[in-house]
C-alpha cells in the first residue's frame, strides 16, 4: 500500500470500538501524520527529515522494563499496543525501558521476547518479513538522551541539584503546601553544565547530585516540581556496559523513546496520567529546540487490569519466587504469561480475554471466570478427549473370564472430538477393556445416598466406550478401605454395538484399563490466593495463600494421553481441561497439569 493510499482509506473497524480507536479514527481522518517521514529507524528531527514518508499509518509501542517476567497485565497491553497497530495499518514497536541497570538482566530481555511472540505478535517494520526486526532499547538512545538533557541546562530549564534526598524530599512540599526552591536553583547554565559534566565523568557519587528540571515548586501537580530527570548511578548495564554512570530517569526516558521512534500513540494505564503534563512539557521544548520531529507523541490512559485472586505486582510475585513459595516464573499458579503458559492456556484464548474485558478508563475488577471461559471456548473444539482416573480404585469384573474367556482384552474406541472440523473424517481413541479396569473412588457408594446413580451393590452403570456392569459389592482391607469393588459384565452390551441398548442404565462412568492405561503424574491447581483481591486495601497478601493451591496425585490414563508430546492440550472427560507438562512430560514419564474444570467453579 502507498502512503497515500494509507492516508486516504480508513479501514472498517474490525474490533468493538472504544475511546482509544475513536481518538485513533478521528486523528487518521484529519490526516494528523499524513506528512510525517520515516527514517527508517528511531532518530533526531534530522534523521527522520531525510527520509520516505512513514509507511506506516500509526505507530504504538510496548515498553516494558527487563525486571522481570511479563504478567497478565502486560498481556492486555500487549494485545493492545500490538491489536491497535495490525488493525490500523501501524507498527507496534518492542522496546525494553532498560534505564536502571541494577535490575535488570538478559534472562529477562529474553523471556519477554519469547512471550510476544508466543502471544502472536510481531515488531518487524511494514514490508519487513515476521521476525526480522530486533528490539528496540532505551540504551540505545542515551548518547541523543544526555544531549537532550544539556539543551535543557544550556536554556536555563534544568538544573543540577546538590541537596540530599531527605531535603529534596522536604522541599517539595505536599498536597496542601507549595515546594521551596533548592539553594542551588539558581545557578547559570554555565555552571549546571559544569556540574552535569562533573556527573556524567563519574566526579560525583552516588546520590551526590541529580539533574532536574526547572518548572514550577508551586506547581499544583506534584510531578511538576523540579522532578529529576538524571541521577549517578555507577553501576554496570547488561547493554552499555561501564559507559556510563549516569542514567536517565523513567518519566525523562520514556517521552525520549517515543519521539526518536515516531510513536503516535503512546498507551499507559491510568497510574501514569499526572506524569502526562511532565511528558508534554519535556517533547515541547525539544520540539522548539529543534531536537525531534513534529508531531510530537501524544500520551492516552487507560484503565489496568485488575484480575480477581491474582496479583500483579512485579515486586510481590518475586518474592513468591525468591522464597520458594511457588516453583519459579513458570510455575502454573502465576499470573505471569510463562506460568499461564505452562499451566496450559494457549495465546488465542489470552487474546480473546483481553479483547472481551475491553478498554476503559472505569477502575474495575474482572473476574477470573472470564478468562477461564475464553479458554474453554477455544479448547472446546480442538482439545482431544481422553479418560483419566484421578483417585484411582480398581474394578474386577469377576465373570471376565466365563464370558470374554480369560486373559482376553477386547479393543474399544471413542471419537477424539465430540464435532470433528467439517470434512475431517473423526479420529478415534484406541484402548482396551479387561477383567480389571479403574474406576474413580467416588464411583462407588457401598450404601448410597438418596439419587445416586453410579455403582453400588445391585444397579447398572455402562463403562463409557465398553459394556454395561452391574456391581455385585466390594473388597476391604484391614482397616476398612475399600481395595476392589466387584461386579458382573452384562454380555453383549458394548458400546457401537446392535445390543448396545438392550440393557437401560441411569449412568455411564470412565475408567482407564489395567491392562494398557499408564500411570501419570497429575497436578491439580487451584487459586494461588484465598481471597478476590489479595493485596488490595493494604492486606498481607503472604496471609492469604491457598494451602491448598496444588495437590499431586498419581492417576491413570488411557494409553493415547500418555503419548502425547508436551504442551499437547486434552479434556479429561468429566474432570475438566489439561495439559502435558512442556518441561517434565516425557516419554515413560507423563506429566499433566489441570488447566480449568469443565465449568466456572471459580467463587462457588
Amino acid at each position: 500500500m502507498s502512503s497515500s493510499d494509507a492516508t486516504n482509506t480508513l479501514p472498517e473497524p474490525v474490533k468493538p470500538s472504544n475511546f482509544l480507536r475513536q481518538i485513533i479514527e478521528a486523528d487518521l481522518a484529519r490526516g494528523v501524520y499524513a506528512q510525517r517521514r520515516w527514517g527508517g529507524s528511531p532518530g533526531d528531527a534530522a534523521h527522520h527529515a531525510a527520509g520516505e514518508p512513514d509507511p506506516a499509518r500509526i505507530r504504538t509501542r510496548f515498553p516494558p522494563e527487563p525486571n522481570g517476567y511479563l504478567h497478565i497485565g502486560h498481556a492486555k497491553s500487549i494485545c493492545l499496543n500490538f491489536g491497535l497497530a495490525r488493525d490500523y495499518g501501524g507498527v507496534c514497536h518492542l522496546r525494553f525501558d532498560d534505564t536502571n541497570p541494577e535490575k535488570e538482566d538478559q534472562e529477562y530481555v529474553d523471556g519477554i521476547i519469547d512471550a510476544v511472540h508466543w502471544l502472536g505478535f510481531d515488531w518487524a517494520q511494514a514490508g519487513e518479513a515476521p521476525g526480522s526486526a530486533a528490539p528496540y532499547q532505551a540504551s540505545d538512545y542515551f548518547d541523543f538522551m544526555y544531549r537532550a538533557a544539556e539543551y535543557l541546562v544550556e536554556q536555563g530549564l534544568a538544573y543540577v541539584d546538590e541537596q540530599t534526598a531527605e531535603e529534596m524530599r522536604a522541599s517539595r512540599g505536599d498536597f496542601t503546601r507549595p515546594g521551596t526552591n533548592s539553594p542551588f536553583r539558581d545557578r547559570t547554565p554555565a555552571q549546571n553544565l559544569e556540574r552535569f559534566r562533573a556527573m556524567r565523568d563519574g566526579q560525583l557519587a552516588d546520590g551526590a547530585a541529580v539533574l532536574r528540571a526547572k518548572i514550577d515548586m508551586a506547581a499544583a501537580n506534584i510531578n511538576m516540581r523540579d522532578p529529576a530527570i538524571y541521577r549517578v548511578r555507577h553501576a554496570e548495564h547488561h547493554n552499555t556496559g561501564n559507559q556510563w554512570c549516569i542514567y536517565p530517569m523513567y518519566t525523562f526516558a520514556h517521552p525520549i523513546e517515543d519521539a526518536l521512534e515516531h510513536i503516535t500513540h503512546s498507551l499507559c494505564t491510568l497510574e501514569f496520567e499526572d506524569q502526562r503534563p511532565f511528558y508534554d512539557w519535556l517533547l515541547d521544548q525539544l520540539l522548539a529546540g529543534g531536537l525531534i520531529a513534529a508531531p510530537q507523541p501524544r500520551q492516552y490512559e487507560f484503565a489496568r487490569l485488575n484480575l480477581t485472586y491474582v496479583i500483579t505486582s512485579k515486586r510481590k510475585l518475586k518474592h513468591l519466587v525468591d522464597n520458594g513459595i511457588v516453583q519459579g516464573w513458570d510455575d502454573p499458579r502465576m499470573p505471569t504469561v510463562v506460568g499461564l503458559r505452562r499451566r496450559g492456556y494457549t495465546a488465542q484464548s489470552i487474546q480473546t480475554f483481553c479483547e472481551r474485558i475491553g478498554v476503559t478508563k472505569d477502575y474495575s475488577w474482572i473476574d477470573y471466570a472470564t478468562l477461564e471461559g475464553c479458554l474453554r471456548e477455544d479448547l472446546e473444539n480442538q482439545a482431544h478427549r481422553g479418560m483419566a482416573v484421578l483417585d484411582p480404585v480398581k474394578l474386577v469384573l469377576e465373570n471376565w473370564d466365563d464370558v470374554m474367556g480369560a486373559g482376553h482384552l477386547e479393543p474399544c474406541t471413542l471419537p477424539a472430538l465430540p464435532h470433528p472440523p467439517e470434512g475431517q473424517a473423526p479420529a478415534l481413541r484406541h484402548f482396551t477393556i479387561g477383567r480389571e479396569v479403574w474406576i474413580e473412588r467416588e464411583d462407588f457408594q457401598e450404601v448410597p445416598v438418596k439419587g445416586y446413580k453410579r455403582l453400588f451393590p445391585g444397579n447398572k452403570v455402562r463403562l463409557k466406550g465398553g459394556y454395561v456392569i452391574e456391581c455385585t459389592g466390594c473388597r476391604k482391607n484391614a482397616d476398612g478401605e475399600i481395595t476392589e469393588v466387584l461386579a458382573q459384565l452384562v454380555p453383549d452390551t458394548k458400546s457401537g454395538t446392535p445390543g448396545a441398548d438392550s440393557v437401560k442404565v441411569k449412568a455411564a462412568i470412565t475408567w482407564v484399563g489395567v491392562a494398557d492405561g499408564v500411570a501419570a503424574e497429575v497436578r491439580i491447581y487451584e487459586r494461588l490466593f484465598t481471597d478476590a483481591q489479595p493485596d488490595a486495601g493494604g492486606k498481607d497478601f503472604l496471609t492469604l495463600l491457598n494451602p491448598d493451591s496444588l495437590k499431586v496425585v498419581t492417576a491413570f490414563v488411557e494409553p493415547s494421553l500418555a503419548g502425547a508430546a508436551p504442551d499437547t492440550r486434552f479434556q479429561f472427560e468429566r474432570h475438566g481441561y489439561f495439559v502435558s507438562d512442556r518441561q517434565d512430560h516425557a516419554a515413560g514419564k507423563p506429566v499433566f497439569n489441570k488447566i480449568t474444570g469443565l465449568k466456572d467453579s471459580w467463587g462457588k
